[in-house]
């Protein structure tokens, strides 16, 4: 027998979606009851967080879904609507690594493989170390390295593998942050951040 309790259950709950927003990015894959009920409720949680001077933004495709600024509330607005998600200063470090992963996961797309790409963290720091300076201490450096891995990770850009802690899975949601535009002058970034860790200026041409 069907009870009016176990209907209830059954629908989209817009306070369940919402505040599992408010705490990060949902994935399909990891949220998979809060995924679905977002597919259903999209034009109410739309509603709801611009309220708050949020948009949502769900990529179907890819499987994320997370919350950002309306792009229309600067940081110059008055006494307006104050900013709830504040703008995020990247070290240097941690912007080489969000660059170098970007390019792994364009590579790995184009092979047409698995939809996930994992990483070992000794392949992460064999990319970064191309990028340090010659003589570098060794052990400092792979310190280094451990440390803005763990800063990428707690940013949500890389997922640690259960049951293999030094292996990652690249989140796809990094597409939606390093976008079109930053990647048609990516060769002259990393060619930038090459020359700042080497302590060199850049050529003129």
């Amino acid at each position: 027998m069907t009870t009016a309790a176990s209907v209830r259950r059954d629908e989209p709950d817009l306070s369940v979606v919402v505040t599992q927003l408010m705490k990060g990015v949902v994935y399909r894959d990891v949220h998979e009851s809060q995924w679905g009920q977002l597919l259903q409720l999209q034009p109410q949680v739309r509603d709801y967080v611009g309220v708050i001077g949020l948009t949502v933004v769900v990529d179907e495709a890819e499987g994320y879904a997370f919350l950002r600024s309306r792009p229309d509330l600067g940081d110059d607005d008055g006494p307006g609507i104050p900013r709830l998600i504040p703008r995020r200063a990247l070290s240097f470090h941690v912007s080489l690594v969000l660059a170098l992963l970007r390019k792994k996961l364009i590579e790995f797309d184009a092979t047409g493989g698995d939809a996930k790409l994992v990483l070992s963290r000794d392949h992460i720091v064999e990319i970064v170390r191309v990028f340090m300076p010659a003589g570098s201490n060794e052990a400092r450096l792979v310190d280094q390295i451990d440390s803005t891995i763990g800063k990428v990770v707690d940013l949500g850009f890389l997922r640690r593998i259960k049951g293999a802690d030094l292996h990652f899975e690249v989140r796809r949601i990094l597409k939606a942050f390093v976008d079109g535009q930053w990647l048609a002058e990516f060769d002259q970034r990393l060619a930038e951040y090459a020359a700042e860790l080497l302590g060199d200026e850049p050529e003129e041409v």
